[in-house]
């Protein structure tokens, strides 16, 4: 058994009805196990002891009514102490407790209460006042529970400061969040219209080349017809009929000079005699008395003259 249990022995031995004094025990801790399978024991009295800390299971004793813990050395106790809500009577005189749990405002059936030479925070031992009489104790009681009542709800309005602070600010995340990922779809979405606007300015250049291809051989094909139709002959076919004007003006060239030197040869020679050349003389004398008599031929026959 452990120093608690040989200090407070058998504890059932010191059961009286629904007392149990375990005062003077010289004990440093609580037997909350022994304590709790004698839930017949309503009332505790744990005063004049060494207890300087009340474990958190003590607060499982919801079966206490009256609860002394006087001349001890207790700093504080447990956050949830408020779960002793059967609680009536409590006696901390002597202690060294400075503040009371928020949870001590949930003792709504304590009807008595004694914080005398407790080092309590000066607004806290305003509050408490005195308890000297059982007047002044249930006056400390109400007090006190309408003192952590307020303190109670003033810690819950700040918590809930917070809560709306720290959901404003979530909010406002939440908000910068969506407005990041809008300006990034934005930012994707304009990126891929320009890289489908260069992919189709690209697509239509290469359209537009392919086509140029493609016109190139057809021109070509449909100049070749022009030339055959009127237009300007292509180089070759120019030839061929150069060459056969050339053969052309030579065969008149010489028809010419075999004419001439026939007509020197009748005027000229002694063959002017000849019948033949009787009748080539007469035509070219009617010829150029022919010419004589043109307007045209004589103006140029003058104008040649004078020069």
């Amino acid at each position: 058994m452990t120093k608690t249990s040989n200090k407070g022995g058998n504890l059932r031995d010191k059961l009286d009805g629904n007392e149990l004094d375990l005062s003077l025990s010289d004990l440093n801790e609580v037997p909350v196990k022994e304590l709790a399978a004698l839930p017949k024991a309503t009332v505790l009295d744990l005063s004049c002891n060494k207890l300087s800390t009340l474990p958190s299971d003590f607060c499982g004793l919801t079966h206490l009514v009256k609860l002394d813990l006087s001349k001890n050395k207790l700093q504080q106790l447990p956050s949830d102490f408020g779960r002793l809500v059967n609680l009536q009577h409590l006696d901390l005189l002597n202690n060294r407790l400075v503040t009371l749990p928020v949870s001590f405002a949930q003792l709504k059936n304590l009807k008595w209460l004694d914080l005398k030479d407790n080092p309590l925070d000066p607004v806290l031992a305003k509050v408490a006042g005195d308890c000297l009489d059982e007047k002044q104790c249930k006056q400390c009681a109400n007090k006190v529970l309408q003192h952590m009542k307020a303190v109670q709800a003033d810690q819950e309005r700040e918590r809930q400061r917070r809560l709306e602070v720290e959901r404003e600010a979530e909010k406002k995340r939440e908000a910068k969040q969506r407005a990041k990922e809008a300006q990034e779809r934005e930012l994707r979405k304009r990126e891929k219209a320009e890289e489908k606007e260069r992919r189709r300015k690209e697509y239509d250049a290469l359209k537009t080349s392919k086509k140029e291809q493609e016109k190139k051989p057809k021109k070509e094909t449909n100049q070749a017809p022009k030339s055959k139709s009127g237009s300007r002959p292509r180089k070759p076919p120019p030839r061929k009929h150069t060459r056969s004007w050339a053969v052309l003006k030579l065969l008149l060239l010489l028809l010419v000079l075999c004419v001439a030197g026939g007509v020197v040869a009748c005027r000229v020679t002694g063959l002017q005699q000849q019948p033949l050349c009787t009748s080539v003389n007469t035509i070219y004398d009617n010829a150029v008395q022919g010419l004589r008599r043109h307007e045209i031929l004589q103006w140029v026959l003058q104008t040649d003259s004078q020069q």
